[in-house]
């Protein structure tokens, strides 16, 4: 089996971002004409911190700005008029966030003005998180966007009783509103993801280990989080010097109080799963080994470095998310530099970890990452959302020695092209699933990636694909290499 990974935000269409309407379908049926049987996204969470879905305002939430606006306008919620009247930008290859944020939500609010949907049923059935949520994002936007930290109200911000109520009844509208957005995004996201099963599609969903300082979360349950104050992290999350930082990786998410998740029996993250199951066929979690140990640096502290390593919550945990999925639907992230111990706890888990190409071509050694070492249980790419595109990190990235190790290795050959031979080289490997960001299928090279880790701003998360990438050629070869490979299985529809 083979799939593709491709940010929702990078999809092509109109409306200055990748959504959930036609231009999503387009690009499910040319995955199913490619021979594909997975489709790999980046988290649907809303953006957060240097426009990172990584650093978002909630781990439930979905992102209002994937919400189709042709599909309002089709329900009468919009008209195209107001759609065309918006500025999203004129660049159909990066994302203008700033113009998002100014234009998107206003249009959302005349779809409330006029819709008469009912959304009590939905408000229910979500009831662990959604009211909080909804009212959160009301508060944030009374106090002018303010981080909840610095919230002035700060009954408010420790949860008092009656401040909530107070708050719930002077925020109320608002509060509906948030509550119609996740609904539409909910209806929208649903009828995409049948439509992808339909085609014999599976969605992989991202979710990331930690959840954002300024988030719901961290305001509704801070019982869970190493807080020194409300709203305030004792501890935070980053990694020590690695290939991307001298100084490490400084992320800023407030650390688990993993004693206090382990009394509730991981409540928490057992409902969050639950959550992430009803959107996703296959679960990536990001950052796994964070499970096994993670990196704890003082809040305050001008880099990672000065933090250390403090053992999690280990297999306990892993099992009971094991067994709360449907065998073979978690992924564990597990790049980095990992000791034996935690190698082994990988091992342990039973789950198929990540082998990526751009990351195996050391000129003096061997490498768990070229694809004759890597293991059936596992899952091959070509390169990744954190990494150069191969194209980049070959033409720019790879040393000399690295190039024509790869050369050789791969029997790189200008009229294949160079990306076709890493494609077909881990295609041809032995893992379960190999998988290609699209940029990969397509050649591109520096201007098509994703995030540069450790960096904040630039290019970081904007990237989108054009619609004409999207086209007979390139789903042919692509299933011609599928095939070749055995990893194609005939188009299986359901109902």
């Amino acid at each position: 089996m083979s799939g593709i990974v491709l940010p929702v935000s990078s999809l092509p269409g109109p409306g200055g971002i990748g959504s959930l309407g036609a231009y999503a379908r387009k690009w499910i049926d040319f995955l199913a004409a490619s021979g594909q049987r997975v489709w790999q996204i980046l988290p649907l969470s809303p953006t957060g911190f240097g426009d990172s879905p990584y650093q978002s305002c909630s781990a439930m939430a979905g992102n209002p700005y994937f919400i189709d606006l042709d599909t309002l306008a089709e329900e009468g919620l919009l008209t195209r008029e107001e759609i065309e009247s918006c500025d999203f930008g004129g660049d159909i290859d990066h994302i203008d966030y700033g113009l998002l944020y100014q234009n998107r939500l206003p249009l959302l609010r005349k779809a409330f003005s006029r819709s008469k949907l009912e959304t009590e049923p939905f408000l229910k059935a979500n009831e662990r998180w959604l009211p909080d949520y909804a009212l959160y994002m009301a508060l944030k936007e009374y106090y002018q966007m303010q981080p909840l930290a610095l919230w002035p109200d700060k009954n408010t911000v420790a949860r008092d009783k009656t401040a909530l109520r107070k708050a719930f009844s002077d925020h109320a509208d608002e509060v509906s509103f948030h509550v119609f957005v996740q609904y539409l995004f909910c209806r929208q996201w649903r009828s995409l993801k049948h439509y992808a099963n339909k085609r014999g599609i599976k969605i992989m969903g991202d979710l990331p280990i930690y959840v954002a300082e300024d988030s719901a979360e961290v305001w509704t349950h801070p019982e869970l989080f190493q807080l020194k104050a409300p709203a305030k992290p004792a501890k935070i999350a980053g990694v020590p010097p690695d290939f991307y930082s001298a100084t490490g990786q400084l992320w800023g998410n407030p650390l688990y109080n993993w004693e206090a998740h382990e009394k509730t029996g991981y409540k928490w993250w057992l409902s969050r799963i639950e959550h992430a199951r009803s959107f996703y066929d296959i679960i990536r979690i990001d950052h796994f080994r964070g499970f096994y140990n993670f990196w704890s640096v003082p809040a305050g502290a001008k880099s990672a470095a000065s933090g250390r390593w403090v053992k999690g919550p280990g297999l306990p945990l892993v099992e009971k998310l094991k067994r709360s999925l449907p065998p073979g639907s978690l992924v564990a992230e597990d790049l980095g530099d990992l000791g034996g111990h935690v190698r082994s706890f990988f091992r342990e888990t039973g789950l198929p970890g990540m082998k990526v190409l751009v990351y195996a071509f050391d000129p003096d050694g061997d490498s768990d990452y070229l694809p004759h070492n890597v293991p059936k249980n596992s899952i091959s790419y070509t390169s990744t959302h954190d990494s150069p595109t191969f194209t980049d990190w070959l033409s720019g990235e790879a040393t000399e020695r690295e190039r024509e190790f790869a050369a050789r290795y791969l029997r790189l050959r200008e009229d294949e092209g160079i990306h076709w031979g890493a494609v077909r080289t881990v295609w041809g490997s032995p893992s379960r699933l190999a998988m290609a960001p699209f940029q990969d299928i397509l050649g591109l090279g520096a201007d098509a990636r994703i995030n540069t880790p450790a960096t904040l701003g630039g290019g970081n998360w904007r990237w989108r694909v054009r619609e004409d990438a999207l086209n007979a050629d390139v789903a042919a070869r692509l299933l011609e290499v599928t095939q070749t490979y055995r990893r194609y299985t005939p188009e299986i529809t359901t109902k």
